[in-house]
């Protein structure tokens, strides 16, 4: 419990005891009525004065209908009626003690719902280490520029996104992935801002500025995550908006009309006080503040039993769009695949292999695609780039260069049907480099990409979640395309793709889909963002991913794993079932006890289950939305 919590928990005893005590006292003691009530204001100001002090202001700002002034209205009312009568204060002090118990049971389950985001606020560092003439300085991580060597020592937070330039470790990358198995990390190796270093001392050479690392986004989109309500929080808040003044209106109708009807065309004894009872029991019935918390609160903690598991939602919209996922669409390489990819194999060469290799790698040695880091990996050694000149990037194709006085050229069909030259192909799935040499067909350089672990299960999981359809967009070649989509079991494949071409395939998806339906697309790259945002859901991979795809995106996977998609359903389905199980039981609940106050059978305590009690249920609920680690 925080200070404000223990305060409030110390009020609630105090005006519990003075009320149990008053009772007890007048019982055995005969106490004029106007004696009772001084000492009976004790404890309802105690217990109520900020109630009563909200309710003020809301009249004062003309905010007048919310379930402070419900409050205070009832019980002003109920201690009048009481005055009046020579009737039982208690009522009234017991409204306004169980309304803040309520309260006060609301607040701690927001705690604890909280402290997922907190647990992940921890993630941000307060400093970055600077070496200055051989002293380490502490600096605010927003003044380091892109480019500057920082050093991280065990047990520190990395706090900045770069590439390590001295040394190894192991990284505790729990805060961002929700997994607690350790990363290996050496020299050369791309870090993420929010890993805990847990061995050697590093140097990490800065790629990014603070507030476009990992860490600062993963916090902005926590931070932001309630800016986007769902369609049900919506609905409570357009419906306490109505409510809320309907029912007042309707407790005024209550008090006023049966004894002016009973009294003008029956002539007989008005009976204001038992009406207006009536009417202060029908208020405390009618208080919203089952729905208008726990919806808000179910959400809150779905968002943050998410986020727990490494599944960042930025906003409850999506978290409730998730429930109704029809269609998962994928993007192959670094979603699927690992996006690692290795020379597996040479082909139909008329030259040495190694001298095939090295005239691809040569020729792709001023190019950052994973496919020509692969092939220069598969060369071995340092490439001198002065001997590589004349460069020609084909777009879609491949790339054609000068190498040591050799014209090479190196890409996919489509470049040797441009050079007009014959080519051979195999049968293994992977992508095909065609490499020629001098104008003359050289050889084949067969690439493949591995699996991530969890791929197939993860297909497997989505298909048992409900998942009607799943679809593979990739601009690969169609026999490795085919080839991956056959081993993961997916539905539908589409290959050798442009952006432009993944857009317009995923808008054709979403034409035939069924109307209530939702299209989730899965994606990394930069290529991916346009996808991403045309889809009803946009489900990034946060680790490997680029900006641009986390940033269009609507949900992040802060581990890569596809199999977190599933996850992610099954909390969102779970999150919808709670906040309907507390719609209905709420709605339910309080029509019934309206319909009894009316008429006279319920009276105040039967209001105060119909108010704290549905409340304090609904919020028990709410908090089953946290748990989702067994789902």
């Amino acid at each position: 419990m925080n200070k404000k919590q223990k305060k409030m928990l110390t009020r609630i005893i105090i005006a519990a005891v003075l009320m149990i005590a008053f009772k007890v006292i007048s019982t055995f003691v005969d106490i004029p009525t106007i004696v009772l009530f001084i000492m009976y204001m004790v404890p309802y100001f105690v217990i109520g004065y900020d109630i009563l002090r909200k309710a003020i202001k809301g009249i004062l700002n003309r905010q007048v209908f919310d379930e402070n002034f419900l409050m205070a209205v009832a019980t002003v009312g109920a201690i009048i009626i009481a005055l009046v009568d020579d009737g039982d204060f208690t009522e009234a002090i017991a409204v306004m003690l169980f309304y803040q118990i309520g309260e006060l049971f609301q607040n701690i389950a927001v705690g604890k719902s909280r402290k997922n985001i907190s647990e992940l606020m921890d993630i941000r560092p307060d400093y970055a280490n600077i070496e200055v003439d051989g002293k380490l300085e502490q600096v605010d991580p927003d003044e380091v520029e892109v480019g500057t060597v920082i050093v991280v020592q065990p047990g520190e937070k990395v706090p900045i996104d770069g590439i390590i330039e001295e040394g190894n470790t192991t990284l505790n990358t729990s805060a961002l992935t929700g997994e607690s198995l350790p990363r290996q990390a050496k020299a050369g190796d791309e870090v993420i801002s929010g890993c805990i270093n847990m061995s050697g001392v590093l140097k990490i050479r800065t790629t990014k500025e603070f507030g476009d690392s990992t860490v600062s986004k993963i916090l902005d989109l926590v931070e932001n995550a309630s800016s986007k309500k769902s369609r049900s929080e919506n609905f409570i808040s357009k419906f306490a908006k109505i409510y809320t003044p309907a029912v007042c209106y309707g407790a005024l109708a209550l008090a006023i009309i049966p004894p002016l009807v009973s009294m003008i065309f029956l002539g007989v004894s008005p009976q204001w006080g038992m009406w207006i009872y009536r009417a202060l029991t029908f208020l405390v019935i009618s208080c919203p503040c089952a729905l208008v918390i726990s919806i808000p609160l179910s959400f809150f903690a779905g968002i943050g039993g998410a986020s727990n598991q490494g599944v960042l939602v930025k906003g409850s919209s999506y978290l409730e769009a998730l429930a109704e996922t029809d269609i998962v669409v994928f993007d192959k390489t670094g979603t699927m695949t690992q996006g690692v990819f290795e020379v597996s194999g040479v082909y139909n060469n008329t030259i040495d292999k190694d001298e095939l290799i090295k005239y691809a790698a040569f020729a792709e040695s001023y190019s950052t695609h994973p496919i020509s880091k692969s092939l220069q990996k598969a060369y071995g050694k340092e490439i001198d780039k002065t001997l590589v000149t004349d460069v020609e990037e084909i777009s879609g194709e491949g790339v054609k260069a000068n190498v040591s006085g050799r014209e090479v050229a190196a890409g996919n069909r489509k470049l040797m049907r441009r050079l007009g030259l014959e080519y051979a192909e195999c049968n293994e799935a992977g992508t095909q480099v065609h490499v020629a040499v001098d104008g003359a067909y050289a050889g084949l350089i067969l690439i493949s990409d591995l699996l991530k672990p969890h791929a197939k299960q993860a297909i497997e999981e989505l298909k048992k979640a409900g998942v009607r359809k799943t679809v593979m967009l990739t601009g690969d070649a169609k026999n490795v395309a085919d080839a991956v989509a056959k081993e993961l079991n997916i539905d539908a494949v589409y290959s050798e793709l442009l952006p432009a071409d993944k857009v317009s395939k995923v808008e054709e998806l979403l034409e035939h889909k069924k109307s209530k339906k939702k299209l989730a697309f899965v994606g990394d790259g930069i290529n991916d963002a346009p996808v991403l945002s045309r889809a009803d859901i946009g489900i990034a991979m946060g680790a490997l991913g680029s900006d641009a795809a986390i940033e269009a995106a609507d949900i992040v996977l802060m581990d890569d794993d596809p199999l977190k998609i599933s996850k992610a359903i099954k909390i969102s389905r779970k999150c919808l079932r709670i906040v309907y199980e507390n719609i209905y039981f709420a709605i339910g609940i309080k029509l019934i006890c309206l319909v009894l106050g009316a008429i006279g059978i319920a009276n105040m305590w039967v209001a105060i289950f119909a108010d704290v009690g549905v409340m304090v249920i609904a919020v028990i609920n709410a908090i089953r939305a946290l748990f989702v680690k067994n789902l």
